[in-house]
């Protein structure tokens, strides 16, 4: 009876001494081993606030400030920090908002929305002007649960450039996906244009502090001296390579166009002018009250102003192309500099008839560069095309669109800038599958549109403008790109400082660029001639089965030496001689010459003044 005591006792021991240690195991771990509980205890105490960076600014190639940045004030709400007791009528007041959209604010879809939660801060009310700030201020510490968030806005000095600043915007749920350790609801991200491009630099780090409140909710100190505090670190400051002055001379010269403008600086690749036209003030997207509105008004012009055309919109280049041809036809020893084709005024193939202008005999491939003879390119790229046979086009035409890769077409350049399109170079694959050989096949005939950049051919103004600085550079290029380096000496992607060869030898381009030189001196461009400067180019007229035809032009120059490389494309314009070869002329002459010449305002005037959108149906 003894021992059995004994061991009751025992046992009744050991479970004390179990619960006993169990006990003192968990409160050594809630006290020293995990910080949970403590946490918790400091987020009762004490408040974060998120110090937004400065936004990196940008500038021109020559120092010109593009982009600015301005202070606006957010009103911050923690929804389970609100007391309900609080003078919502004041609140409102203060703020001049009414009880039905106090309440509309505060209710967000909490279950669903994962840029809201009941537990952290989000926007309750943006953009509050600095007088309201101040009154909001005074009263705060009667308002648990906000607080005021300071940020910073974007400012256009200049109200050119719209299509490559871009704009920034507030962050969706694809945003805050992507960036779930780097962006929360309410945050700021660049949607469009370099702001876009170059977000990771120039978005900055935020840093925070750490605020001890009181019962009330009223600011009492900083909690643990500052020490759990980090500084915001301004993002980077980007230096483009745009010629701001410029820029907004291109966009005056085609004021009343639709169309875009390209300029490069061949020896670089960096990008002198990107212009789209119909464009917009860069300052009606900056984060304000009216921001909405105005970005619904550019969305419903039919002109589509937002549309940016000299990335995006695919065009066929016409005769511009014609240079290119004459290329792989001379480095494939399907003619010779000194070749003569003989036209009419028409090229015939059975009962196909297709016109030509009516043009002096076009002895050799630069006169009929020169002449923009149809006959001459039809016959020339036939006949590339059937390297090896008539009966074999495939061959031919693998050949042709390989030249055309290395020139950059049929791809996306990777200019730093996004949405960047691929224009079209159609291959043996797409005509076999448009002309399948149970049905006749397709042979050189067939596709001699290509010849004089018709047909399927489609190419960008950033890949126009690319194939003038090949030219200008007798066979290579450098990926063109907007972004000259960064204020703080961080240089761009090193692939922009690559240099790109087209496999052409070099001697075949001289007889090339003389007939673009004699399109300027005494062809299809000679109302273009720029005083005192030798400028090589090509007019184009783009056939347009829905109206008048399209302008385009592609130049450089000086030709001994070239600073800058141009494409010129104007939608319903006629023939390229009409507006894309003198906007381009007038570019180029202000930026080697800083001025126009007297004998030259009248064609400046003339182009500034033509309304061709008055005249679309």
């Amino acid at each position: 009876m003894i021992d059995h005591f004994q061991n009751r006792q025992f046992i009744l021991q050991a479970v004390f001494s179990l619960v006993a240690g169990l006990l003192i195991f968990k409160a050594f771990d809630l006290q020293i081993l995990n910080d949970k509980y403590a946490v918790e205890a400091e987020a009762t105490a004490m408040s974060k606030s998120t110090l937004y960076p400065s936004r990196g600014l940008m500038y021109d190639r020559k120092g010109k400030l593009l982009i600015n940045n301005n202070p606006v004030y957010d009103v911050m709400v923690t929804y389970n920090q609100i007391d309900p007791a609080m003078d919502t009528i004041k609140f409102c007041d203060i703020l001049g908002i009414t009880k039905e959209s106090f309440k509309e604010r505060l209710n967000k879809n909490f279950r669903t929305d994962r840029r809201f939660s009941k537990f952290k801060p989000f926007v309750f009310l943006n953009k509050v002007s600095s007088e309201t700030y101040a009154l909001f201020q005074e009263s705060l510490y009667e308002f648990p649960g906000f607080d005021v968030q300071i940020r910073n806005v974007r400012v256009y000095p200049h109200r050119n450039a719209a299509h490559v600043l871009g704009y920034i915007q507030e962050v969706n749920n694809e945003d805050l996906e992507k960036g779930k350790k780097i962006y929360v609801a309410g945050d700021y991200i660049g949607a469009s244009g370099l702001e876009r491009q170059y977000e990771s630099d120039l978005r900055g780090k935020k840093g925070g502090q750490f605020v001890l409140k009181d019962n009330r909710g009223r600011d009492v100190g900083k909690f643990m001296d500052g020490k759990k505090d980090t500084l915001a670190i301004s993002g980077s400051d980007l230096v483009a390579s745009i010629d701001i002055e410029l820029q907004g001379y291109a966009e005056e010269l085609m004021k009343n166009k639709i169309g875009a403008i390209v300029a490069i600086e061949p020896n670089t690749g960096e990008i002198l002018v990107l212009s789209s036209t119909p464009s917009y003030d860069p300052n009606l997207l900056t984060i304000n009250r009216g921001r909405g509105e105005a970005y619904s008004k550019l969305a419903q012009d039919s002109l589509k102003p937002i549309f940016n055309r000299a990335t995006m919109a695919k065009y066929p280049p016409g005769s511009i192309f014609k240079p290119v041809v004459a290329l792989i036809a001379l480095q494939e020893k399907v003619t010779t500099p000194s070749r003569y084709i003989y036209c009419p005024g028409f090229y015939t193939y059975n009962n196909d008839v297709r016109k030509c202008r009516n043009h002096p005999i076009a002895t050799t491939v630069g006169r009929a560069i020169q002449y923009s003879c149809n006959s001459y390119f039809f016959q020339t790229f036939r006949e590339i095309v059937e390297l090896e046979g008539f009966y074999k086009p495939e061959p031919g035409l693998e050949t042709f669109t390989k030249y055309l890769y290395q020139f950059g077409l049929g791809y996306s350049l990777g200019i730093d800038f996004p949405q960047e399109k691929e224009g079209n170079v159609p291959t043996v694959n797409y005509y076999n599958k448009l002309y399948p050989k149970n049905k006749g096949g397709w042979k050189s005939p067939t596709i001699m549109s290509l010849g004089i950049g018709q047909g399927e051919m489609q190419l960008t103004t950033v890949q126009m403008a690319n194939l003038a600085a090949i030219l200008a550079n007798k066979g290579y290029f450098f990926t063109p790109h907007l972004a000259k380096g960064f204020k703080d000496g961080s240089q761009i992607d090193a692939k922009y400082l690559e240099r790109n060869s087209v496999e052409i030898d070099a001697s075949h381009f001289p007889p090339v660029i003389n007939g673009m030189i004699d399109v300027v001196e005494s062809g299809t461009a000679r109302g273009s001639k720029i005083p005192g400067i030798i400028m090589a180019g090509k007019t184009g007229t783009v056939q347009n089965p829905q109206g008048e035809d399209h302008s385009t032009f592609i130049a450089f120059a000086p030709v001994e030496n070239p600073k800058i490389a141009i494409a010129v494309y104007v939608e319903n314009a006629g023939g390229g001689g009409r507006f894309a070869a003198p906007i381009a002329s007038l570019l180029i002459e202000q930026y080697l010459n800083k001025e126009i010449a007297s004998s030259r305002v009248w064609r400046e005037t003339q182009m500034l003044e033509a309304n061709l959108i008055s005249k679309l149906p």
